[in-house]
């Protein structure tokens, strides 16, 4: 069969391709915007990609088109598709019907952190021989690829919230029927879907109508906007992580304040530890909910806390891609106020007082229409200096918004990648850390930073 995939750029629809191929399928497909880490991944297993929305794409007549979440009516591919009658499908759905029925599914679901928990469950049963199945919205480091079919009875899944398809505006997670769930943590966002928080708790509550009463969730102890959701109705089982001296069933201790080494609690009981290079309070309990995860999945906690000692992360979630004269540079995914707060947070701890330069692209979706523009002076006031992209296509103000509250770190706003790469490789000095944040290509600036660096400094 011949696989057509509309966006298969986007972190989910890639992983999807990768399974779609290894299924023995024809795969090909397009996007607007083809950039790494996911166009090499595909290009390398020899996926064709195509640049743009080109009717002609669908001239080669594919037996089923696989429609991402950011095509929507009017672009000239999807009239085609609709106009020539083609059969086609969400991603959500392929999945279901032909990866994940009759498999042990465990979904991460939540604002934040659902690439790298689900990578460290994935990795946690690939290091304990289970060879599980997993499809995670971004390129593990110590996994072959973002997504694999592997061998019964297990599949780890990212479990999404953002809508499946522009005729399924159900959240994907609904398709998964998972038996283990992580809910990690719930807040507003997705803001050209959801119109505010309640409307994403609906979404979360009818994932939890799916899970078997035979299976698990796992959710923090302390968010009381799960707590709310979980309160409209649950028939399963509910296990709970939180830090020692709580009534949780799963409990962390820090050794050191980055997070590099704790100890992790079951029952009350000491049941391993975990020393990594992993930093931050938020990776704590992203591994502390894959362990219990695993749990269900009969592997101990000593044996899923070793795996995790092994654990060397994901692409793109606070990535070092280099070091140039003591300048150390970090790639990190963060697009929401809580994500740049708990990197630069995670950051801080790990480097002490050594300067941190923040690079931010406010690119989502939330973040242009202006939902937290009241609320990204605080979390960037972390860094002692910090640089942001003023979006072309933005119709707020962003240097206004940043100086609203009075800041003793500079904050700057540029208009281009180039003028930020100007700036920075004016104010860079020997022992700095500069971390990159957004959730798209910035550019190519990665590159062109690490380029101009090593040409200012050689």
């Amino acid at each position: 069969m011949h696989v057509f995939i509309l966006g298969i750029c986007g972190t989910f629809m890639g992983s999807l391709a990768l399974l779609a191929k290894e299924s023995g399928h024809k795969v090909s497909g397009c996007d607007a915007n083809v950039y790494p880490p996911m166009s090499t991944q595909l290009e390398k297993i020899g996926i064709e990609l195509k640049e743009g929305f080109d009717p002609s794409y669908l001239d080669e007549k594919p037996d089923l088109v696989i429609v991402g979440n950011a095509m929507s009516r009017g672009n000239p591919i999807v009239e085609a598709l609709l106009n020539r009658n083609i059969p086609y499908t969400s991603g959500p759905q392929w999945l279901a019907e032909h990866v994940l029925k009759d498999r042990h599914v465990i979904a991460v679901a939540g604002t934040h952190g659902k690439t790298s928990t689900s990578s460290m469950v994935a990795w946690i049963l690939h290091h304990q021989g289970l060879n599980p199945g997993y499809l995670i919205g971004g390129v593990p480091k110590d996994l072959p690829a973002s997504a694999c079919l592997g061998q019964a009875p297990y599949f780890v899944v990212e479990a999404d919230e953002y809508d499946s398809a522009f005729f399924d505006k159900r959240s994907k997670f609904i398709h998964y029927h998972p038996r283990t769930a992580i809910l990690n943590n719930l807040e507003f966002d997705h803001a050209d879907i959801f119109p505010d928080l309640a409307a994403i708790q609906t979404q979360f509550h009818y994932l939890v109508r799916t899970i078997p009463s035979e299976g698990c969730i796992i959710t923090p102890a302390n968010d009381d906007n799960l707590e709310e959701s979980l309160n409209r109705g649950c028939w399963t089982p509910i296990e709970t992580t939180a830090e020692l001296n709580t009534k949780a069933s799963w409990q962390y201790k820090l050794h050191n304040k980055d997070g590099s080494h704790f100890d992790v609690f079951h029952q009350g009981s000491l049941a391993g530890n975990v020393q990594w290079n992993q930093s931050g309070l938020h990776s704590v309990h992203n591994g502390l909910a894959a362990i219990a995860a695993a749990h269900q999945a009969g592997v101990s906690p000593n044996n899923a806390c070793a795996a995790l000692s092994a654990f060397s992360g994901v692409k793109r979630r606070m990535e070092e891609l280099g070091c140039i004269d003591g300048i150390t540079l970090y790639d990190d995914f963060a697009h929401h106020p809580t994500a740049i707060a708990t990197t630069l947070e995670g950051l801080r701890n790990k480097v002490g007082s050594s300067r941190i330069i923040a690079i931010i692209e406010p690119r989502s979706n939330t973040m242009q229409a202006g939902f937290h523009k009241d609320q990204l002076a605080q979390p960037a006031a972390m860094a002692d200096i910090s640089i942001w992209l003023q979006p072309e296509n933005m119709d707020w103000n962003l240097k206004d918004a940043l100086t609203k509250d009075a800041n003793k770190q500079p904050m700057h706003v540029c208009q281009s990648v180039e003028d930020i790469i100007h700036l920075v490789t004016k104010e860079t000095q020997s022992g700095d850390h500069i971390v990159i944040m957004s959730n798209g290509g910035f550019g190519g600036i990665h590159n062109k930073l690490m380029q101009q660096l090593e040409e200012s400094h050689a």
